[in-house]
């Protein structure tokens, strides 16, 4: 299971800062801690996976794209909350076109030449409505931008822990291989001083052939991993990894998912997306009452005559509020009921989403358990005794291959249970950003 999950907290600073101030915190915690960052001279440079979420959080576009959205939006506020432009015009009015006095401009007395100025009064109301409407978008934008850092924490978490059970499976392929090579190596000499058959050497020959497949799909699998861990750091994915880290328990409880996930940071940014949409139905209710415009006009006449000022005030004439600002307040509306239960829903979707895979890391760890305590001893069991009867002449040596290849398996599944269950804590542990607040009591 690998749902979409999608860093929410109820104060936050403005997108800019936030943003600046993670860079800062990461380059000041490389700075105080050498191992993850920068290597001391002549160490080989280590990917710890705190260290990698470093390099994948400084190092992303999207972060940068939800900022920049944020700040967008912010800009706009600051604009809609003012006055409209004012309007110049300049204009010749009653020009006489035939007659003894065509075209001029001071003989006839009601040739003018005007100047004017006219201003729109936005009302308060409507002026705060739309400063709100883009401050809860810039709001919007930077839940987003929580949602970008988690889904990258999350990523780059999976990357890394995927890469690192590659190559433990590769390790065990490689050794199992270079056993594989000794097996045929006794099974010719067996065969060859007349105590073994040559159907044992084409056995040993066989399971060689099979662990040496199995070892090229782990490469394949390994050079997947290195590239999907790359996308996120950079050149650093092909650096040595560092240790797992402790995956022993998760920062999440069954009985504070209804609380914890509703600063999931998809469920946040819905929950900002919404508060904007109800600034725009704030703005539609305030655009039922009309505004004022006031124009101020100076013409001047003919130097026989008086010059003249006009002022003019005018006001829409919302005549069929019914079929228009009643109609688009009530879609405004509808959009926010609608926004709200898809909230609802991917509330309950996340809940019982995050359930399943606790209730699936449980296990993981549990099955765990029972192969480290019977599973695979018992396969060790299994080779040591097929290896006696063979050594006593009882046993075959296809019964102590066919006991490796028992044991190769369990180890392998062992191997990837850990690594499913590894991939469970890491979408667990990052449903918010690391230090955002998805859950503060360890399981």
């Amino acid at each position: 299971m690998n749902p979409s999950f999608s860093p929410f907290q109820e104060h936050r600073r403005p997108a800019r800062s936030r943003f600046v101030h993670s860079a800062f915190v990461v380059a000041v915690f490389v700075a105080v801690h050498p191992s993850a960052g920068a290597q001391t001279a002549g160490d080989p440079p280590v990917l710890t996976l705190e260290r990698a979420l470093q390099l994948a959080q400084l190092r992303s576009a999207g972060i940068v794209a939800e900022d920049a959205a944020a700040t967008a939006a912010r800009s706009m506020s600051i604009a809609a909350g003012q006055l409209p432009d004012p309007t110049l015009t300049v204009g010749l009015n009653n020009l006489p076109v035939n007659g003894p006095d065509q075209f001029s401009v001071g003989r006839d007395f009601m040739t003018m030449r005007s100047i004017g100025i006219a201003q729109e009064f936005t009302r308060s109301s409507k002026l705060k409505a739309r400063a709100a409407r883009f401050e809860r978008e810039a709001q919007a934008a930077e839940a987003a931008g929580e949602l970008t850092l988690a889904n990258l924490q999350r990523d780059t978490a999976l990357a890394w822990l995927d890469r690192y059970f590659e190559e433990r499976v590769g390790e065990l392929m490689a050794a199992q291989r270079d056993e594989a090579k000794l097996q045929i190596d006794a099974a010719e000499t067996a065969y060859h001083s007349a105590r073994g058959s040559q159907a044992d050497v084409f056995a040993a020959r066989s399971a060689l052939a099979r662990i040496e497949d199995r070892l090229a799909q782990s490469q394949r699998d390994l050079g997947t991993a290195r590239t999907q861990l790359a996308r996120w750091v950079g050149a650093p994915a092909d650096e040595a990894l560092g240790p797992l880290p402790a995956l022993e328990t998760v920062s999440l409880r069954p009985e504070d998912l209804e609380t914890a996930l509703v600063h999931h940071p998809q469920i946040a940014m819905m929950l900002e997306q919404e508060a904007a949409a109800q600034a725009e139905a704030d703005e539609a209710r305030a655009n039922k009452r009309p505004d004022l415009s006031v124009a101020l006009m100076y013409s001047q006449r003919g130097s026989t005559y008086s010059n003249m000022v006009s002022i003019n005030v005018s006001i829409p004439l919302q005549w069929d509020q019914r079929n228009r600002q009643d109609q688009e307040l009530a879609a405004k509306l509808a959009l926010i009921r609608k926004m709200r239960a898809e909230r609802e829903e991917e509330t309950r979707m996340h809940v019982a989403e995050a359930l399943a895979m606790l209730q699936q890391w449980r296990s993981d760890r549990e099955r765990l358990g029972g192969y480290d305590a019977s599973l695979l001893p018992l396969a060790a069991d299994r080779i040591d005794a097929a290896l006696a009867a063979y050594r006593g002449g009882t046993g075959s040596l296809t019964s102590v291959l066919e006991a490796r290849r028992t044991q190769l398996d369990t180890r392998l599944e062992s191997l990837r249970l850990k690594q499913e269950a590894a991939r469970l804590w890491a979408q667990l542990n990052y449903l918010a950003p690391a230090g955002h607040g998805a859950a503060q009591n360890p399981q």
